[in-house]
């Protein structure tokens, strides 16, 4: 006569004097599970936790239930025991052999708690699996619908831009290091500032009539302020070229100062946006005209500084005959 197999029923009863809140934290650390699945044991119909086990098997799960505060029943198992056909498996183990097969791997062995194959604790494993199987069952509609884990995984493509999307064209800003300006507006914003510098150092020497240390201090003051500001200029001017600021301490050093002004003033900007931002907006008629005011006073400075240096010989041939008669 085959022995009387049992299960282990739960309708989400407690045991006298156990709080709900404290039976599902015991339940979830003695199925090693999440309180989300712990929860579904609680909806009010019957749940079979454990099928298929004998009467002390089942007594132990049974205490153990009760320990972590949940009113289990044990039930006698009757699909258990039922069976059409004998199996290879049967035929060839004598029937007074107890034997098993471990529901996560297949390997078969005899009766024990854990799997000798792959270690699993066979009674945890089982507690588990009905705790996702009834999870699935009453789980809402909507998260039949819900993409697939791996859309959620770090490995998975953003859904959204990551980068920064920077304007088309950056803002002007003459009193920051930040931001690029072209080759037309540095002359421009140059020739402003040297404009600037005779009103106010004139109000600087104003403050001398007053006191000599009064304008002292202002003609620092002014110099400073003047000195910070071409700075700034010049920074935003290495920005458009794609050049740090910090090489502007170049211009300290003579000949090579002069020569790294001269790419400054003439070197194209970059195409487009850099580490510095995006490029400056397009010049204005006012940038246009005084920049080509610049050029055109440039020219002709040069012009006449190169007209001086060829007159110079005749002319010191004039005084030398002049002086001999």
């Amino acid at each position: 006569m085959t022995q009387t197999r049992f299960k282990i029923v739960f309708s989400g009863e407690l045991m006298p004097g156990v709080a709900l809140e404290t039976a599902k934290d015991n339940l979830a650390k003695l199925f090693k599970s999440d309180s989300a699945r712990v929860n579904t044991l609680f909806s009010g119909s019957p749940i079979a936790l454990k099928r298929d086990l004998h009467e002390d098997e089942a007594d132990k799960y049974l205490a153990a239930l009760h320990n972590a505060g949940a009113k289990a029943t044990k039930e006698p198992d009757l699909a258990a025991s039922l069976s059409l056909v004998d199996t290879d498996e049967h035929k060839q183990a004598p029937e007074s052999a107890e034997t098993m097969q471990c529901p996560k791997c297949g390997h078969r062995q005899d009766k024990a708690i854990e799997c000798s194959a792959c270690g699993i604790v066979i009674e945890k494993f089982l507690a588990r699996q009905a705790l996702q199987e009834q999870a699935a069952k009453t789980a809402p509609a909507a998260t039949t619908v819900a993409p697939p884990p791996a859309a959620h995984t770090p490995y998975a493509p953003p859904k959204a831009p990551v980068g920064e999307r920077l304007p088309e064209f950056g803002e002007l800003k003459p009193f920051t290091t930040d931001g690029r300006i072209g080759r037309l507006r540095f002359l421009a914003w140059t020739f402003v500032l040297m404009l600037l510098c005779a009103p106010i150092f004139g109000i600087a020497a104003a403050g001398s009539a007053i006191s000599a240390t009064v304008g002292a201090i202002l003609m620092i003051i002014v110099s400073i302020a003047l000195v910070i500001v071409g700075v700034m200029i010049n920074v935003q001017r290495l920005h458009d070229i794609g050049w740090s600021g910090w090489l502007l301490l170049i211009t300290i050093v003579p000949i090579v100062g002069s020569i790294f002004s001269l790419l400054m003033l003439f070197m194209p900007g970059t195409q487009g946006p850099n580490r510095y931002g995006p490029p400056p907006p397009p010049n204005s008629t006012s940038v246009k005209v005084l920049s080509g005011f610049v050029i055109v006073c440039s020219a002709l400075a040069l012009l006449g500084a190169i007209i001086a240096l060829l007159t110079i010989p005749d002319a010191l041939q004039l005084l030398q005959s002049g002086a001999v008669n």
